[in-house]
């Protein structure tokens, strides 16, 4: 019996606990006073597989990716692995019906031993090594993203049988050089163009100017070289909200501005309609994700708010956000004051929070909107060991990614 259930007016007293726009879909609070995500209490995952580590929920991942694949009728959807990626991942997303876009020969190797159809994969990455242009083309990949001559030079080179291709276009380059280039090469047939318009984009309309301006040189190119470039690929870069009202990109309404705006960036140019291809990632992978801490110890400023030190630390490379903390062990029922979050580095993690006045070392804090960028781009927590990964649905628990050990760590030290 626990004193909400001796006192159940308390219940109703309490300020929610999780905000649903934030926390992975499944995420509850049982009696306890533990949050649970998949059915499955943290405490358990964090007992079972120790601190720092990286819970995804399957179900929200899952959802996610359907829930593109059914609302972009009409458009190619492929899962941007750099957010995350491992050999169950990219099960998901093929079984969702999505493509997916690497990287890195690391991230294609990852995605093919998932089961992923290497027609559907689309490899980018700026500097392109002619080991790894030849590693794409041999494995059969659908696309590859040029932007440069000389990577256009490689895979000419390397590629024993037609290798499709689609060009970047950068702000403030002229493409058509490497149009005539391309052109050129008919071993590496150009069927389209590709285009990143940025990160955490949450307006849809941010999308209509940049696929009216690339339909336009697609029109160029066929005056200039009567040639139809059929494909047309935005990337990614869709928002998610870190905090509790922050802006986030409405799918259905992405959906809406990418049909109006092709069709009327066709209809001025009296262009065929292409395939159009979105790579959202992020907008996949974050929310699903939770990462977990122990508090380690906790200090007060001269201010009164608090410094709360947890066993892990926020990855360098992952996308700078003030992230959602909430404490996972217990029902915080006294006072709260604002605090920060910092980590073995005394990088912060989030800041300027409203946690439990009585938070103590070997509380449990859990982390939201870390499924991205985080797993992926780790460096090595402050000479600590990577954690663990570990996937949460329906009550079952299922390790996709052990722990680092330190014997792991000094294995690739040549010393």
């Amino acid at each position: 019996m626990t004193l909400l259930d001796i006192l159940p007016s308390l219940r109703g007293a309490m300020r929610p606990r999780i905000d649903t726009t934030i926390w992975p879909s499944t995420t509850q609070v049982d009696a306890l006073g533990r949050l649970c995500v998949g059915s499955v209490a943290l405490t358990d995952v964090a007992d079972e597989f120790g601190t720092p580590a990286y819970v995804l929920d399957e179900a929200d991942f899952r959802m996610r990716a359907q829930h593109y694949r059914a609302t972009l009728r009409g458009i190619e959807v492929v899962y941007a692995a750099q957010s995350l990626l491992t050999r169950t991942v990219a099960g998901w997303v093929h079984e969702a019906g999505l493509g997916v876009a690497v990287c890195s020969t690391a991230e294609l190797a990852t995605a093919l031993a998932g089961g992923v159809d290497p027609a559907r994969i689309v490899v980018h990455g700026s500097g392109k090594s002619v080991d790894e242009l030849a590693t794409a083309a041999g494995a059969g990949v659908g696309r590859i993203v040029l932007d440069c001559p000389i990577e256009m030079a490689y895979l000419a080179g390397v590629a024993r049988r037609p290798q499709a291709m689609l060009l970047q276009v950068l702000p403030g380059v002229d493409v058509r050089p490497l149009v005539r280039r391309a052109l050129a090469t008919p071993q590496l047939p150009l069927v389209g163009l590709y285009c990143h318009l940025g990160t955490q984009i949450a307006e849809p309309e941010v999308y209509v100017e940049a696929v009216r301006r690339l339909v336009d040189t697609m029109a160029d190119v066929r005056a200039a070289h009567g040639v139809v470039l059929t494909e047309l690929n935005v990337g990614g870069g869709h928002a998610i909200a870190y905090r509790t009202g922050e802006p986030e990109l409405d799918v259905t309404a992405l959906a809406d501005f990418l049909e109006d705006a092709l069709d009327a960036g066709c209809a001025a140019n009296r262009f065929p309609r292409p395939r159009l291809v979105v790579e959202p990632g992020r907008a996949i992978s974050g929310r699903a994700g939770v990462t977990l801490h122990r508090v380690q110890s906790v200090s007060t400023r001269t201010d009164g708010s608090g410094v709360i030190t947890v066993d892990g630390s926020h990855p360098h490379s992952a996308p700078i956000a003030n992230y959602t903390v909430a404490l996972a062990n217990r029902h915080p029922l006294g006072p709260t004051r604002r605090s920060t979050v910092v980590g073995r580095d005394g990088t912060p993690i989030a800041d300027d929070l409203e946690l439990p006045d009585d938070v103590h070392p070997g509380d449990l804090l859990a982390t939201a909107c870390t499924g991205a960028y985080h797993h992926s781009t780790a460096s090595n927590f402050t000479m600590t060991t990577r954690p663990p990964v570990i996937a949460v649905c329906d009550r079952g628990v299922r390790p996709l990614i052990r722990r680092e050990t330190t014997a792991d760590l000094l294995l690739r030290d040549c010393g």
